[in-house]
């Protein structure tokens, strides 16, 4: 049977040079690859990647639309909290769950929510 290997999201953008600019310089991702004459690029932290493109011109598209989230876990969810809190939109604020996750959300420059969790012992 095949293995997955790894997950890398792409999320629909048509600002792509704001979107690498919020992921870089707001949350710390490097870019390691923009291809602007493709409408992509490859934004990397640590073991997770996300990729930003231009809507395919085979799917309608008119603005950012994800019915989930891009749920991401860190082992200090209280320091990224601690720096980001007041520079980003905030869905939820940090709080500690009976599932024992701690856990806040924040929405990047399109309207695409983002979790960071971490585990609590």
């Amino acid at each position: 049977m095949a293995q997955f290997i790894t997950l890398k999201p792409i999320i629909y953008t048509k600002q792509l040079s704001e979107t690498v600019a919020f992921y870089t310089t707001v949350l710390g991702f490097e870019c390691a690859a923009f291809e602007e004459s493709w409408g992509w690029a490859s934004l990397k932290k640590d073991n997770v990647e996300i990729m930003a493109a231009y809507p395919n011109e085979h799917i309608p598209f008119s603005e950012p639309a994800f019915t989930g989230s891009l749920y991401i876990s860190t082992d200090n969810v209280d320091a990224l909290w601690e720096q980001w809190k007041d520079s980003c939109k905030v869905c939820y604020e940090i709080e500690t769950f009976e599932y024992g996750m701690r856990e806040f959300a924040i929405y990047d420059n399109n309207g695409y929510l983002l979790q960071f969790g971490q585990e609590i012992n």
